[in-house]
């Protein structure tokens, strides 16, 4: 194994890509007392980044349906930290809901996650009023949260800059042009150095509409996958997201019709929303889905984050932060060359 001695102590880091992987690293490091710069490609709207067009979700109870176990176990880790460090993040759960159809598949996701508990009619209206007499009962995560993509990037940002750190906006940093310890978090764009990195496209639509309002995500069993509408503010909300194997950025007719579709499901009302913005991201994923933290010299690579980014971000962090001050390994997700 490469001796460590030279990543650890007072030595700069340089941090490759401002999306969420990155930009808690950045944090986190910064706020350990190491000298951090930040370099991003795009400008500081972040929109070329994958951090663009995700939902957001701090879900981890609710990712147990369909993810290994160390996704929760890093992403209860992750809700500590948001709380610790972004204190206004809104923790007012999650809810599972179903067609009458999808009968079998909600009773199999209530199986298979925890943290929660079962609502019925009423309970369902007292905790989300616009959906009075839509759903027979629910699944209620009250423990999960959700943050805005858009919007709680920049916090992150000033935040790093708060504690010291550096970011350069449209710089197109290349890990061999630099010195010393490096971070890559670029995401897709580390296929280069990852080839067995693939995209997989997360489709979403932005809808507006002032006839419904919603306190938390709420989630509906989908044959193929979960589909979301998460509130984001003045009268606005996100319906997401597919997952397919694809490497394009464009959205199907397919996936707006179930997106749509899904919206309607949950309330009528949205019939009469307006379509505000379609767009998708390329998660970046390894074959089994799972992130990876690898370390060679002094190059360390935070990838596979796929649909969980901002559910793992500041775990994987704190794990790389922990590497570099103790020599701490986690064997679940570190490897070391």
């Amino acid at each position: 194994m490469y001796q460590t001695s030279r990543l650890r102590g007072d030595s700069p880091v340089t941090i490759i890509g401002a999306g969420i992987a990155g930009a808690w690293h950045a944090l986190l490091l910064a706020e350990a007392g190491r000298a951090v710069t930040l370099h991003e490609r795009s400008d500081a709207a972040m929109t070329e980044s994958t951090s663009y067009f995700a939902g957001g979700m701090l879900a981890p109870w609710c990712e147990a349906e369909a993810s290994e176990p160390v996704i929760s176990r890093l992403g209860i880790r992750s809700l500590e930290l948001w709380r610790q460090h972004v204190p206004e993040t809104p923790f007012n759960g999650s809810l599972v809901v179903a067609h009458p159809r999808d009968r079998a598949d909600f009773e199999r996701f209530a199986r298979l996650t925890s943290g929660h508990r079962r609502l019925d009619a009423e309970g369902v209206r007292a905790l989300e009023p616009s959906l009075e007499g839509r759903f027979r009962d629910a699944l209620f995560y009250p423990d999960e949260g959700h943050v805005e993509p858009r919007r709680v990037l920049p916090r992150l940002h000033a935040a790093i800059a708060k504690a010291g750190g550096a970011i350069k906006f449209g710089s197109d940093a290349e890990a061999t042009d630099l010195d010393g310890l490096v971070i890559d978090c670029r995401g897709l764009a580390a296929h280069d150095r990852e080839p067995s990195l693939r995209g997989v496209k997360g489709e979403m639509i932005v809808i507006e509409t002032s006839e419904v309002e919603l306190a938390r995500p709420v989630r509906l069993i989908h044959p193929r996958w979960p589909l979301y509408v998460i509130p984001r503010g003045d009268g606005r909300f996100m319906l997401g997201a597919t997952s397919i194997e694809a490497e394009d950025n464009g959205v199907s007719v397919r996936s707006a019709l179930e997106l749509l579709g899904a919206a309607y499901v949950v309330h009528p009302a949205f019939a009469e929303a307006r379509i505000v913005e379609f767009g998708a991201g390329l998660r970046p994923a390894f074959p089994d889905n799972l992130p990876k933290i690898r370390i060679e010299q002094e190059r360390i690579t935070v990838n596979g984050l796929y649909r969980h980014g901002f559910l793992l971000a500041p775990a994987l962090a704190e794990l790389t932060l922990a590497y570099l001050a103790r020599g701490e390994i986690d064997n679940e997700v570190m490897q070391c060359a």
